[in-house]
Parts: structure tokens; sequence; C-alpha cells
């Protein structure tokens, strides 16, 4: 894509969110919208500043940053390096196989009975359910991409004397599956946030149990205030992981 066909495509986007937010605001003012039920969109700056004053904005989103960031670690690392194993060793594979697909479509919100029970209303519960839900993201992606590597260039490396299982996994293995496996870890760094939400619901302080505390009390526009404040979280987390991957693909341009 040219860089006036970048531009052009940014600005089509940037009007369509405007005229989104002026067809809410004016929705609002005219009353076909319900004002005690939905926020106008120029109250949310006002009410972000107020939280920010307060202390509570910083504090909540540090909070949930804390047990995302760990969730995000452990479910990441542990799902490439089981993913990959399955795909490289076929008596793993086997023996795990069926438990894979047993325990996969059960979804992270499932396990909070568990972590609540193993874990108590703690930080590492909310962890550990973040972590299952990224963890399943990043185990099928590396599982892929390494069955994906043409069977060639194993047999090129035999050829080589680069037969054993290291020299594989590090001069073939991980260079050749790495676009899937980062494209797997940027897919987790959204499931991560879509996940930390339904996590602190049980009590644990974060962005989530301050969302529950606004609606509880029909304050609307904090609720949005927040609902955004992840939106950016995750922009700019995926933002800054764009510019990794660029660097750590760069011998594929």
């Amino acid at each position: 894509m040219t860089r006036s066909a970048r531009h052009r495509r940014t600005l089509i986007s940037a009007v369509s969110l405007t005229a989104l937010v002026a067809a809410w605001e004016a929705a609002l003012r005219v009353g076909w919208l319900p004002s005690n039920l939905v926020p106008l969109p120029s109250q949310i700056p006002g009410v972000l500043w107020a939280e920010v004053l307060d202390g509570i904005w910083l504090d909540v989103v540090l909070s949930s940053l804390s047990h995302y960031s760990i969730g995000l670690g452990i479910g990441s690392v542990l799902g490439i390096a089981v993913g990959m194993a399955a795909a490289l060793l076929p008596r793993f594979d086997a023996a795990h196989s069926w438990l894979a697909r047993l325990l996969r479509p059960i979804p992270p919100l499932a396990w909070i009975p568990f972590a609540i029970i193993w874990f108590g209303v703690t930080e590492t519960a909310a962890a550990f359910i973040i972590s299952i839900g990224v963890f399943w993201i990043n185990y099928f992606t590396s599982y892929s991409a390494v069955r994906a590597i043409d069977d060639g260039y194993y047999e090129v490396a035999r050829a080589f004397g680069q037969g054993g299982f290291g020299a594989r996994l590090a001069k073939i293995s991980l260079p050749a599956a790495a676009p899937g496996i980062l494209g797997g870890l940027r897919a987790g760094l959204g499931q991560g946030w879509m996940t930390v939400v339904a996590a602190e619901l049980f009590g644990i302080p974060g962005i989530g149990q301050r969302m529950m505390e606004a609606s509880g009390l029909l304050a609307t526009d904090v609720v949005v205030v927040y609902m955004l404040t992840i939106a950016a979280l995750y922009a700019l987390f995926d933002f800054l992981f764009m510019r990794i991957q660029r660097r750590v693909l760069r011998w594929q341009q």
C-alpha cells in the first residue's frame, strides 16, 4: 500500500469515527436516546479528567496492568512452548492431543470458581484467568506455524550435519515459524484485555471492578471512560508490538 493510499485510508477512518460521535451526540441532544442511560460524548473528557484528579484512574489502570502483564507473560510463554513441543515431538503431541481438545472449548471465565478456590480473591486469580485465554491462542498459532514448515528444510539441515533437535529448533523451527508465533502474540494482547475486565468482576481491584461500581450507580459516563481506556491501552500495546515485530521480521523484507 502506497503512502498516499494509507493517508487516504486514515482520513476516511477519522471522518467515519467523527461522524459516529457527532450522530451519537445529536441523538441525545434531540431526545432520540435516553440521556439517563447513554452519556453525552462531550461529557466524557470532563469525567476522565475528574477520575484522573481523584487518583482513581491511575490506581485502577496500574492494578489491571499488573495482573494483565503477569497473565499475558505466563500464557504466552507456556502457549508457545507447549505448542512448539507438540508440533516437533509426535509422541508428546499424541499424549496430550485429547486433553487439549477437551480443555480448549472451555472459556476462561468458566475457570473463575476454581480460580477463587485455589487462589482466593487475589490478583493471582485474575492473572490465572487471563493466562488461560492467552495460552490457547499462542498454543494453536505456534503449533500451526511449526507444522506448516516445509520438511525439505529439515532434510537440508540433516544433510549439513544439523539434524539434532537443538539445531533444528534454533536454525529452522523458530525462524521459519516466527511470523506465525508473533501473530499469535499479537492476538494474545487483545485477548488479554478482553479477559482482564471479566476476571476483575468478582472483586479484584482494577478497571473491571471500577466499571461494575459505576454501572451500579448508573454512571454510564464513567463506564465509557474505562471502555475507552481499555481501547487506548490496547492500541498503545499493539502499536509498540508492531514496531517490535517489524524489527524482528526485517529479514523478510
